[in-house]
């Protein structure tokens, strides 16, 4: 399954998320180290703003994240745009570690995107099931890529996760994050 399609399938399991997100959950704290869910959700938007333009060829605009449960939605919605455009997956795509292409790259949105579904569902107490599929091609990436990119924020040292954990649990672990009753 490809970049594109495999966000397809993210998307709306995003938005839902999000849609879901009170403001009074705003602040509280994530998985993603140092980062609120407000935190979470700006850094999103962020990386969606800048990947778009990257995509496009263009130069990134100033996100507006004064409401980041407004701007979520069209911020992502832009991103999806730009990779699925005809060629896009072809292209070279200035990414913040480097030049990738961009088949390459929108699987790495696609697994931040899933990982940090996974830390905002954690810190607002929702239920978080992405496709198991979705889910394996991810994990398969992550461990083809993640190793050299692994700095301890974004993406941290691998840890153990639970004797009962899912296959999203076990692809967050894989990142560095550990679960709420870890935190």
């Amino acid at each position: 399954m490809d970049g594109a399609r495999q966000l397809d399938e993210l998307m709306p399991l995003l938005h839902g998320l999000v849609d879901r997100i009170s403001p009074e959950q705003l602040d509280d704290p994530t998985p993603c180290v140092n980062f609120s869910v407000t935190g979470v959700l700006e850094h999103m938007i962020g990386g969606a703003t800048m990947f778009a333009a990257a995509y496009r060829g263009e130069l990134p605009a100033t996100p507006d994240t004064a409401d980041p449960l407004a701007a979520f939605g069209p911020a992502l919605s832009d991103l999806a745009a730009a990779i699925t455009a005809p060629g896009a997956l072809e292209r070279t795509v200035a990414a913040p570690f480097g030049d990738v292409e961009g088949e390459t790259f929108a699987r790495f949105v696609v697994l931040d995107g899933l990982v940090h579904g996974w830390d905002l569902a954690t810190a607002t107490g929702q239920r978080y099931d992405p496709p198991d599929a979705l889910v394996d091609a991810a994990e398969a990436f992550a461990r083809q890529t993640l190793d050299p990119l692994r700095d301890g924020v974004t993406f941290g040292t691998s840890v153990q996760p639970p004797v009962d954990a899912t296959r999203i649990e076990i692809l967050a672990a894989f990142t560095g994050r550990r679960t709420q009753e870890e935190l």
